[in-house]
């Protein structure tokens, strides 16, 4: 990675910090590490498309294509194409972050069973794996162990996602805690919360009815 590139990205400059990797590029198509890096900025400035393009035809030029496999598989995610990314992973090591796009991937697919798996092979296990771990758990229906991995999430690192979901882990043992949670995460992000409470409407009516059943 060129550092000097990376200052200009991390403090705001990010049309100069693409400009200049795209000219590293044009002078070096060679260099897997422009590549990767440039990827990585465009991921995270949402141009999944443009990523995709740009290391399918990378792989023509890099001596080492599979170096840019995670990446690429990381934009068919985005995209929505979850078996391209996962046979593209499936060509890489399993390191950590190979394992956790896995996991997440299989989650996407309704696969539970294998997200976990991969999951749990996890070895550097920070806040990030905690929330896969949690959300895995709590697609399988299992709310104690999904609860209790999202309580492990440091407060301060608690997003209003983890609040939100939090909320519907506790809903049918503890309605009134699990009304606070619901308030912190609307209160920290509304439209996220609008969005998730749409997201869950027949998980609330099914533990509703329940509660009127009592």
């Amino acid at each position: 990675m060129d550092k000097k590139i990376a200052r200009l990205y991390d403090d705001g400059q990010v049309e100069q910090a693409i400009h200049l990797l795209v000219q590293r590029i044009d002078q070096k198509p060679q260099n897997v590490e422009n590549y990767l890096q440039l990827s990585t900025y465009l991921i995270e400035q949402g141009s999944v498309d443009q990523v995709q393009k740009l290391l399918e035809q990378a792989q023509h030029l890099v001596k080492k294509p599979l170096e840019l496999n995670y990446n690429l598989a990381v934009a068919h995610y985005l995209q929505g194409d979850f078996d391209q990314a996962l046979a593209l992973l499936d060509q890489i090591p399993n390191d950590d972050l190979t394992l956790y796009q896995k996991a997440l991937t299989y989650l996407k697919l309704g696969q539970s069973q294998k997200a976990l798996a991969y999951a749990l092979t996890i070895k550097k296990v920070d806040e990030r794996v905690q929330e896969l771990l949690g959300d895995i758990w709590l697609s399988m229906g299992e709310s104690r162990q999904a609860k209790q991995i999202y309580l492990a999430i440091p407060e301060n690192k608690r997003s209003a996602k983890i609040y939100f979901l939090l909320g519907v882990a506790t809903l049918e043992e503890k309605r009134e805690l699990a009304k606070q949670y619901f308030d912190r995460a609307k209160k920290m992000d509304i439209k996220y919360y609008q969005h998730a409470m749409k997201q869950y409407a027949s998980i609330m009516k099914m533990l509703n009815d329940k509660e009127k059943k009592k």
